[in-house]
């Protein structure tokens, strides 16, 4: 049977909430990573550790730098100093495509769904390690015929899984902007990566389709994935995070559960006080995920 929540909580840090606390297991370990633009410090990082098999959140306002951290982390960006590790190696000025070829993968705010392509050939691109990618097996089909069939089953598997396997023959670019974070995520899974990262995946989705997106996220730990995602709604947050990280202005300011870190006066000043008048709730535990059964299918 799964830990229960205070099980899992218990077993997350080493030490009490606080800024670059250690993790009994982290997978990602990070230290005086920052990144400036000009006069502008996006990222000042001292320490962060990311724990494995939970699902982490990483939220604070607009302009508080998750999204560069996740563009440096993900290898899609250079930091101006720092180094940071995943799984035990040093990926500091490590290329994204290899940075996700060791099993760190990751989805985008604004989706990166080859539109012209059909849904399937977009899960097909995201499996590693094809024969038919070489130059002298690609004009030689037998060669590589029988993975292409292996990575076309694995692929509509996953799309069977998503709800998407009806819109398999589709271009990308038919499907809603929630189906296309839903295709994003099962493509990210074709490489069985064992961290994901998620970035705002609830951004410009429709109610109904949360709920669905709010299941797969909590699957993805089900099945072995450790997850770290980026949001700014601390609402959608409390329903499925393990552990939150809170930044402001470049730096982590807060760590802990939802349920401490919406009582923290750092994440208060930082966070929620811009959001005055907003019923945010005072969170005593983990809220429990709606019922999703009695959700109505996506559009």
């Amino acid at each position: 049977m799964p830990a229960s929540s205070n099980e899992t909580k218990s077993k997350i840090a080493t030490g009490p909430n606080a800024p670059g606390v250690p993790k009994t297991d982290p997978i990602i370990i990070a230290d005086n990573v920052t990144r400036h633009f000009g006069g502008l410090m996006a990222v000042d990082v001292e320490h962060l550790e990311i724990q494995r098999g939970i699902i982490t959140a990483l939220i604070g306002p607009n302009g508080a730098g998750k999204t560069t951290l996740f563009n440096l982390l993900s290898g899609f960006d250079s930091p101006n100093s720092g180094k940071w590790s995943f799984d035990g190696t040093a990926l500091a000025g490590i290329p994204s495509f290899k940075v996700s070829q060791m099993g760190q993968v990751r989805t985008f705010q604004l989706t990166k769904a080859l539109s012209m392509l059909s849904v399937l050939e977009n899960m097909k691109l995201g499996a590693k390690g094809q024969s038919g990618e070489r130059l002298w097996s690609s004009i030689l089909p037998w060669t590589w015929r029988k993975q292409d069939d292996e990575i076309e089953a694995k692929a509509m598997d996953l799309l069977a899984r998503f709800k998407l396997d009806t819109k398999a023959d589709d271009f990308a670019a038919s499907l809603s902007g929630g189906q296309r974070k839903l295709l994003e995520m099962a493509r990210a899974l074709m490489s069985d990566p064992s961290l994901i990262m998620l970035d705002e995946p609830m951004a410009g989705v429709n109610p109904a389709l949360t709920e669905s997106l709010l299941e797969h996220i909590v699957d993805l730990k089900k099945h072995g994935m450790s997850v770290l995602f980026v949001e700014h709604d601390m609402q959608m947050v409390s329903h499925i995070a393990d552990w939150v990280v809170v930044m402001a202005e470049g730096k982590v300011v807060a760590e802990g559960p939802p349920s401490a870190v919406m009582k923290d006066p750092a994440v208060i000043d930082a966070y929620l006080g811009s959001h005055q008048g907003t019923d945010l709730g005072v969170v005593t535990g983990r809220i429990d995920l709606p019922d999703l059964s009695k959700s109505k299918g996506s559009k």
